[in-house]
């Protein structure tokens, strides 16, 4: 009500009870040229025009895209937030922490509730502690282990697994036959899962059950404060742990793709802190990823602010190749858009081929938007996505209401080639004929290789000089190989040896023919006698309890499983660094012969050093080629004249001879892909789970915080907290805290994985009286903001240039003392001297994580100077309260002459303005200016109040 819209508030033919506003009779034919994710942007403006936040000339703004692409900002208010653990925890702590603030100041604490719907998924925590049903005895660096407590919520039980279900009769899957239990020291009781064709049980593998409880002892407290917050926070949703990953969750249960609220229809669309969020935009549904500082923004009502996108239109023609994998299609389009710079762009997929591809192929593409710098990849909603939506047992009514209701707002696009297409900024051709396959590696994702040239490939990295992709191994030392005793048998290790392979079903892996691919293959593997080498810590992390129903019901898991592939657990593992340690013999054999050793994972990180300090080559592969690498032994073989291994009877087995068609794919996925997998997913996720479901926690409108905790402490992000801001304060006599150069990732800068036993973050949870075993990750403790400080810029690859070489150091000039990156900022915090950054070309890049901006704040960061940063990462740190300066084009430290030992002053201006330049000063009298980059008035504000959680704060004052 109230609304200037309100004329266009209209009832939808058929179905008079539901409201919408149609946007088309808003626009005509100026919005049917509009690309479909604009019209999206559009709908939300109409819909949410208030004159305050949302304005008219906002939403006319959007109309008139062609005109005012990349010059005005406009706001977008997302359907819902979705958040995972790692980035969810430190916003709930924050929303903890807010309610504090606000009752200390004066207000209401019971109004801090997120006005936008948010669904926080507890997944990232699993770690591999079981690999093989083998308890690992080396100790675990992320804790856990051998010795390592189980949950104290109750005594593990023998575990009565069910017998084989048979199947009804004449039932095509067949028995479903359960394996032997495994050989680990403690059974656990579980609820085991139903076959999809019979719906009885089936037994899972020891090593999910063991790994479930070690999460849940190892987060015990993390999770009691997940549902604290689900119980006192309205419009929070908390999915509770083993009921799958965060981007295929978003997929399977939580899109809505038409939001239907009191009978009134709206688009769904979504931001999310998981940075593949952006896999929804392959089911017509508008999301991308931002940190959890503007998550929390959106959580309480505030609108995303963008700069009116330009949309790249990627048309798709041709066929695709049998031999070609999802993953290929998307590497091929990762690098053509890499090419096509599209960085900061929405890019919207059009053409005869876009029907040829599944919906599972085109999340699979729209999943891998932000490693080409895309803000989203965009499939408009067309029969495609209707006849998915029926397989998962959507409802019919439903389904003809979103039909109905998609097609009124021109959001439906017509397979027709007489169909108008929108206009687009650009238009970029892919001919999906032309794409192979690729693995991406040894060191960083864009870097694409023909599985024909890898073995040449590798050659030459191992000759070229240290970098992006060289190794620079002497000649005579390329052949060197490193005999090593395991399990009773002598091997050889050699450069291009594999020691990881992981099956990972997650992000670009979400299609399940890959992941079928995968078992088929290792099916037609065992059947010929191949095996993998005992040593290679092999293992399947399917992403979601469905995966792993593809795969029961298609009969491959234990296939898959015979070759070492076991089932470790539903959530992100290798992916996010969370690996066990390789088997100590091996990790000796590797250091002493100084051997290129490789992890092969079907994820989409391979940072350097990401899975293992010794594991220095990393390729990304589809989950065929993983099982296949793994059976190989080896990255240096030619699949076309060498074979993987020798099968029965002494044959040379090739890839050709068990690799499977499309044909074979297909027919399995008809058979596999049956709804009561999906009705199952949605029961488990709405049953939740037994551990989380006896799980105590408080019901206290605040937090009872408890002073002993390692894991959740009240940030001091609030301490200053005030209804009016302090102007901009000027920057003086700032010491350079690190002098970094080009592509510093977030990884490097907030590490996700385990906690070093000689960092800072280690020193600190010892002088709490944890043992090695019980420090758990980075990322699990990302509630305790003295953990999380210490371990930022903690990475072992970090490569400050006052040091000269990798390691997480830095000089403390005022003492000249090299000292760990946080005690020497604690010495400047104590002196009262405050701290910058000098950084190269592309500074944050990869996955957001808050803590990547959180952290430097707490470290006394005033500003970073860097020539480029990554886009998510710069406003996250506007949203902190750093200011991001750029270097005027051209320039750069070594131009300017200077050493980073200089002293920098930056004077502020009482009022700031978009892109302003600024003068910066050093104690050696060099000036010079840089480009202050605040990109619109939103972000100034936010920067004047302290960042955007204090700007949202006060309003409950």
């Amino acid at each position: 009500p109230g609304s200037p819209y309100e004329p266009v508030l209209e009832a939808l033919e058929k179905h008079p009870q539901k409201k919408f506003y149609n946007v088309w009779k808003l626009g005509g034919a100026k919005y049917e040229s509009l690309p479909y994710s604009i019209r999206v942007l559009f709908e939300s403006s109409v819909r949410n025009c208030d004159g305050s936040l949302v304005k008219e000339t906002d939403a006319m703004n959007i109309l008139d895209w062609k005109t005012k692409q990349n010059h005005v900002e406009v706001p977008f208010c997302p359907a819902r937030v979705v958040l995972q653990d790692f980035t969810g925890i430190p916003a709930m702590v924050d929303f903890a922490a807010m309610r504090e603030a606000v009752r200390n100041a004066g207000g209401d604490p019971v109004k801090v509730n997120p006005a936008c719907p948010a669904d926080l998924t507890v997944d990232h925590s699993l770690q591999i502690d079981f690999s093989k049903c083998a308890i690992q005895n080396a100790p675990n660096p992320g804790g856990g282990g051998a010795g390592a407590r189980l949950s104290p919520l109750r005594a593990p039980a023998a575990r009565k697994g069910p017998g084989p279900c048979r199947g009804p009769p004449g039932c095509r899957a067949g028995p479903c036959e359960p394996r032997a239990p495994a050989p680990c020291a403690a059974q656990i009781e579980n609820t085991p899962i139903l076959c999809p064709f019979h719906l009885q049980p089936v037994p899972e593998p020891e090593t999910v059950l063991k790994n479930q409880e070690m999460e849940f002892g190892r987060n015990r407290e993390r999770l009691q404060f997940f549902k604290w917050s689900s119980k006192v926070f309205k419009n929070v949703t908390i999915i509770p742990p083993e009921t799958g990953m965060a981007h295929q969750v978003n997929l399977e249960y939580l899109s809505r793709v038409v939001f239907e609220v009191k009978d009134f229809l709206y688009p769904d669309s979504v931001v999310g802190t998981d940075s593949h969020t952006t896999m929804v935009n392959g089911l017509g549904i508008l999301g991308w990823g931002v940190g959890g500082i503007e998550a929390e923004a959106v959580m309480l009502g505030m609108p995303v602010t963008l700069t009116l996108p330009e949309v790249v239109g990627c048309e798709l023609t041709g066929t695709v190749s049998p031999l070609a994998t999802s993953i290929d299609i998307v590497l091929s389009i990762t690098k053509l858009l890499r090419q096509a710079e599209v960085a900061g762009k929405f890019v919207e997929f059009f053409g005869s081929g876009v029907s040829q591809l599944s919906v599972a192929d085109r999340t699979t593409i729209a999943n891998m938007c932000p490693e080409y710098g895309a803000i989203l990849s965009f499939f408009p909603v067309d029969n495609v996505t209707l006849k998915h939506l029926k397989h998962t047992g959507l409802d019919t009514a439903k389904l003809e209401v979103m039909e109905a209701y998609l097609k009124a707002v021109k959001l439906f696009r017509n397979d027709e080639s007489s169909s108008r297409e929108p206009e687009y900024s650009q238009v970029v051709q892919v001919n999906l004929s032309s794409i192979i396959p690729y693995v991406s590696g040894p060191k960083r994702s864009q870097d694409r290789v023909a599985v024909t040239n890898m073995k040449s490939d590798f050659q030459a990295c191992l000759n070229e000089k240290c970098g992006v992709k060289g190794f620079q191994i002497a000649a005579e030392k390329q052949n060197d190989t490193v005999p090593v005793q395991y399990e009773g048998n002598e091997y050889k290790l050699s450069h291009g040896c594999v020691v990881i392979a992981a099956v990972i079903s997650c992000t670009n892996n979400c299609n399940p023919s890959v992941m079928l691919a995968a078992g088929l293959l290792a099916k037609k593997a065992v059947e010929a006698g191949l095996v993998v080498k005992p040593y290679i810590r092999t293992s399947l992390s399917p992403g979601s309890g469905m995966v792993t129903h593809y795969l029961s019901s298609s009969g491959v898991l234990p296939y898959l499983s015979k070759l070492g592939f076991e089932v470790v657990g539903y959530g992100c593992s290798t992916c996010v660094g969370n690996t066990a340690p390789l088997p100590e013999a091996i990790r000796n054999a590797i250091k002493q012969g100084d051997i290129i050793a490789c992890g092969v994972l079907s994820g989409t990180k391979n940072f350097e050093g990401r899975l293992c300090d010794c594991v220095r080559a990393n390729y990304l592969a589809s989950p065929p080629l993983v099982v296949a690498y793994a059976i190989a032994g080896t990255v240096r073989i030619d699949f076309e004249t060498e074979p993987l291994g020798i099968g029965f009877n002494g044959k040379s087995i090739y890839l050709r001879d068990i690799w499977p068609t499309r044909k074979e794919l297909h027919t399995v996925e008809e058979e596999c892909v049956i709804s009561s997998m999906f009705k199952e997913l949605k029961e488990k996720m709405e049953k939740g789970n037994k551990r989380w479901n006896l799980l105590e926690a408080p019901e206290s409108t605040l937090f009872p915080w408890d002073s002993k905790s390692t894991y959740i402490r009240c940030p001091s992000f609030f301490d200053k907290l005030a209804k009016e801001p302090d102007p901009p304060q000027p920057v003086e006599n700032a010491h350079v805290l690190l002098y970094l150069g080009d592509s510093v990732t977030t990884d490097h800068i907030s590490p996700a994985g385990s906690i070093a036993r000689s960092s800072a973050a280690a020193k600190y949870l010892t002088s709490k009286g944890l043992t090695p075993r019980e420090f758990n990750s980075y990322g699990a403790r990302r509630g305790n903001d003295a953990v999380m400080t210490r371990g930022t810029f903690a990475n072992i690859k970090l490569l400050n240039k006052f040091i000269g070489k990798p390691a997480p150091k830095t000089i403390h000039f005022p003492s000249g003392q090299t000292l760990d990156v946080f005690e020497a900022a604690e010495l400047y915090q104590k002196e009262g001297i405050p701290v910058i950054i000098l950084a190269g070309k592309k500074y944050g890049l990869g996955s957001s994580r808050d803590w990547a901006a959180k952290g430097p704040f707490l470290l006394g960061v005033k500003a970073v100077l860097a020539e480029s940063y990554e886009k998510v990462h710069r406003s996250q740190l506007i949203g902190i309260g750093i200011a991001p300066l750029q270097f005027q084009p051209g320039e750069n430290p070594s131009t300017l002459g200077l050493t980073g030992r200089e002293q920098f002053s930056i004077l502020f201006p009482p009022e700031l303005s978009p892109r302003m330049t600024l003068e910066i000063k050093t104690s050696t009298g060099k000036v010079f200016s840089m480009i202050a980059l605040f990109e619109n008035n939103m972000e100034i504000t936010l920067y004047k109040y302290g960042g955007s959680l204090n700007f949202v704060a006060r309003r409950f004052l």
